[in-house]
């Protein structure tokens, strides 16, 4: 299963070679939520595994980031002890741009060019369409 966050890059790692035919790196974002009027703030860590590891290189600390990422789980046993590790494998990662003010049509030209209705006797026909949306931050 695919999991994805939004927050922001704080930290990148050098590349680790675990063996001779794997390599691992980590990164961090920083992810702040308002929570009844309190913001609270958790650093999340991630890996990157063999050619996802250069994947960080592209983006600057301090830049949002959108990370898509997959949670692997991992059971061993060492002197008899049942161990479990966690990882959030990241496989991809994506500069986020919130729209703007400016980035928005005038409201004028919405209204002037009103959606038309279809009439419910003719199939309708596929045409594509301009969808803007704003997020509210």
């Amino acid at each position: 299963m695919s999991y994805e966050i939004v927050g922001k890059l704080v930290a990148k790692f050098d590349i680790v070679q675990r063996t001779e035919s794997f390599k691992t790196r980590e990164f961090v974002i920083e992810k702040s939520e308002d929570i009844n009027g309190r913001t609270i703030t958790n650093y999340v860590k991630f890996q990157c595994v063999q050619d996802k590891t250069a994947m960080p290189d592209r983006f600057n600390l301090g830049e949002d980031v959108k990370v898509l990422f997959n949670i692997k789980g991992t059971k061993w046993v060492k002197d008899g002890r049942e161990n479990y590790i966690t990882n959030l494998d990241a496989w991809r990662m994506e500069t986020v741009k919130l729209a703007s003010e400016g980035d928005m049509p005038p409201t004028s030209l919405l209204q002037r060019y009103p959606a038309k209705r279809r009439s419910s006797r003719r199939p309708a026909l596929l045409k594509p369409r301009l969808l803007l949306f704003r997020i509210n931050t």
